[in-house]
């Protein structure tokens, strides 16, 4: 997988065209002046979260004795059900992350599972597993998909008085879709490596 390929998978998993609705519902209630602020903490949260899991990847498995089949297929298996929510939103409308709750949010569900979700930690888990010589090109893609997605969220207000909601919810439909994709792809990789390395 290139570095770009991998950008867009991590911006991909991350959501955050599907994100604007629900995150400006948890921010109602937070001063207008604080919003940005609490925005970009919850932001650098996350970011904090993708890196430790991008570096410590490797530790954790070994501890774990987890191998990178099956975190292919818990990843795929995980992926596929953010993705077919995104498609499919639940009539409570929500959100993929459930009900938005009172006051000022707090890394739980900004931060997680908002942008840090368990898709895009087992996609960094993966990814320095099958690969774990290109951990600076990884990096490279987290910060890149993590860049885009930071801007789209920090001019959520905008996006979603210009785009409005029905937009934003066919472009969430159609990631989605784009993530039920890659669910699949991922589940049978880590299933054909399995079945490999059993015969």
């Amino acid at each position: 997988m290139t570095t770009l390929s991998a950008g867009i998978m991590l911006f991909l998993i991350m959501d955050p065209l599907g994100n604007i609705p629900f995150f400006l519902s948890l921010l109602k209630d937070v001063p207008p002046r604080r919003r940005r602020l609490v925005m970009v903490r919850e932001l650098l949260i996350a970011l904090g979260v993708l890196l430790v899991f991008l570096f410590g990847g490797q530790f954790m498995l070994k501890l774990l004795q987890l191998k990178s089949d099956s975190i292919s297929i818990a990843g795929g298996i995980v992926l596929f059900l953010i993705g077919i929510r995104m498609v499919f939103p639940p009539a409570d409308g929500g959100g993929i992350f459930g009900k938005a709750g009172e006051g000022e949010p707090f890394i739980v569900p900004m931060a997680i599972p908002g942008v840090a979700g368990p898709s895009a930690m087992a996609a960094l888990l993966l990814l320095t597993n099958s690969q774990p010589g290109r951990t600076a090109d990884w990096v490279i893609a987290l910060l890149l998909a993590w860049l885009a997605t930071s801007v789209i969220l920090l001019s959520a207000t905008y996006l979603f008085r210009w785009l409005g909601e029905s937009v934003l919810t066919a472009l969430e439909r159609v990631m989605g879709m784009l993530l039920i994709a890659l669910s699949v792809q991922m589940f049978l990789g880590g299933v054909a490596s399995f079945l490999h390395l059993a015969i």
